[in-house]
């Protein structure tokens, strides 16, 4: 089977194919801007999601990740999230003086920020999504950026609970839990 994807950016993701291939047992031919990957269904699949996101803007490697079924890319319209007419300042708040507010998102979902035009890219792991969806959207509607990370820390906090509650299963103090019969 056989899936084509137009792309815009060819030369980008020319230069990501042979690592694509060598990475996912895929083969991919171009005719103009369109791309045909030929292989399993599923491996069509994931790489048609890595070269979304090259031709988004990320990076080849980052683009990789995609490869983990426990990561997705995302895509959120700023236009769809505010109705401020300057969309400039809200690209301004989401990336942040010197791509700082960019790098603390990042950091406390642990995903990938792409800002291009008035679309944020997303490559994130399924457990941080949808905080890292709400931050970016909440940033987007003018929170102010101190309560979007105290948002952002609280989820992380709520997952790593989370964890820590799932894999107790009583078994780490067998005389204790005998006691109480």
């Amino acid at each position: 089977m056989t899936h084509q994807l137009v792309i815009e950016n060819i030369r980008k993701i020319r230069k990501a194919i042979p690592e694509i291939e060598s990475k996912i047992k895929v083969k991919i031919s171009f005719k103009g801007n369109v791309v045909f990957i030929k292989g399993s269904e599923l491996n069509e699949f994931i790489v048609e999601k890595i070269l979304t996101a090259i031709d988004f803007g990320f990076e080849i490697e980052d683009a990789l990740i995609l490869a983990n079924k426990d990561f997705n890319l995302e895509f959120i319209n700023i236009k769809d999230h505010t109705p401020r007419k300057n969309l400039t300042d809200v690209r301004a708040r989401l990336i942040g003086k010197s791509g700082k507010a960019k790098r603390t998102i990042e950091t406390l979902t642990g995903g990938l920020i792409v800002v291009n035009s008035n679309m944020v890219g997303l490559i994130i792991d399924s457990e941080h999504l949808s905080a890292g969806i709400q931050g970016i959207i909440s940033l987007i509607q003018g929170s102010k950026h101190g309560n979007v990370f105290s948002y952002l820390e609280k989820q992380n906090a709520n997952l790593n609970s989370m964890k820590l509650n799932s894999e107790d299963l009583g078994l780490r103090n067998p005389e204790k839990d005998l006691g109480n019969l």
